[in-house]
């Protein structure tokens, strides 16, 4: 071999010597991206982007390891949601962890390809989402609650702490209609069977919370609504919600889906999807494990002809 065609030798090992890595390297998996669709805003939610993380974890993925969470916040926006779910389909995520009706919903639309995990209040089969629960079809699955299905019972608990009230207030999120009409449906059905008079007010954003509490107290009723604790003590209004934070807060009451459990179980169904199941394959959870908060601070503070002794169950 001639010293020009052994150096050219050289130079094409040292070159392919080079380029090997390289390409092992551009051939390595990427990493996973988790798509999180949320119609909240992050203020309030650090334990339950842990939980969700725990779920994750559960079968071995930790964010920034070995998967990314892309996070859009709707903030209360609904109407956003839309855009968020496409600029998540933009990003080329690997799934969609879409959490309240209104971003299950919106992902579906964005997406018959991608996998989805939701969350709803509501019949997933009813709105649409899913063709059964054991069989949901397609590319989405997630865990429903039964705060929605609560409502009459939330009423029917509130008569039993302030039976003195014969006019109740129920304050819905407009924004939410699909759950806003549910939620309305059943309390009037309780309302009638207890023979007391239900008023529905209307907020969807702070700006509409302190008025809507300062009409139950024009119409001295208890109230019966979702999270505002806060404002139920500074108003002092009886108010009984389906989220413990309420009640912890300064709400009287709430007996509802604990919201951990809730996250952590989307997070495992996200990372079963993660190693290769299908969405079609996990029939759709059901979360059944529901807690009962019962602020005795604010009993008190309403005072006993308000209030009766805590209901037994």
């Amino acid at each position: 071999m001639s010293v020009m065609k052994r150096r050219e030798f050289i130079t094409l090992l040292s070159s392919a010597a080079t380029a090997w890595p390289l390409a092992a390297r551009a051939q390595q998996p990427a990493m996973p991206v988790v798509g999180w669709l949320n119609g909240a805003s992050p203020e309030g939610y650090a334990p339950y982007v842990a939980a969700f993380r725990q779920g994750l974890q559960q079968a071995g993925y930790v964010e920034g390891q070995n998967v990314a969470i892309e996070y859009r916040w709707a903030e209360g926006h609904y109407d956003r949601l839309t855009e968020q779910a496409a600029d998540l389909m933009r990003r080329q995520i690997t799934v969609i962890a879409a959490f309240s009706t209104p971003a299950a919903l919106a992902a579906k639309t964005a997406t018959s390809a991608i996998p989805i995990v939701f969350t709803t209040a509501e019949d997933p089969v009813k709105i649409g989402l899913v063709a059964s629960l054991n069989r949901p079809g397609g590319n989405i699955t997630g865990v429903t609650t039964l705060n929605v299905e609560l409502a009459p019972k939330l009423l029917e608990l509130l008569h039993e702490m302030v039976p003195t009230a014969t006019v109740i207030t129920l304050l819905i999120n407009p924004a939410n209609s699909v759950q806003a009409e549910t939620a309305t449906r059943g309390a009037q059905l309780a309302a009638q069977r207890l023979g007391l008079e239900l008023h529905v007010l209307r907020a969807s954003d702070e700006r509409e919370f302190d008025a809507a509490f300062a009409s139950s107290v024009q119409l001295r009723a208890g109230s019966h609504g979702e999270q505002l604790g806060a404002l139920a003590l500074r108003h002092a209004v009886p108010a009984v919600y389906p989220w413990h934070e309420a009640a912890a807060a300064g709400g009287l009451m709430s007996y509802g889906t604990n919201l951990t459990s809730l996250f952590r179980q989307v997070g495992v169904y996200t990372s079963r999807i993660l190693k290769g199941e299908k969405p079609a394959d996990l029939p759709v959870q059901q979360a059944v494990k529901l807690d009962l908060v019962i602020n005795l601070k604010t009993t008190k503070a309403l005072g006993p002809r308000r209030c009766s002794p805590a209901p037994t169950r």
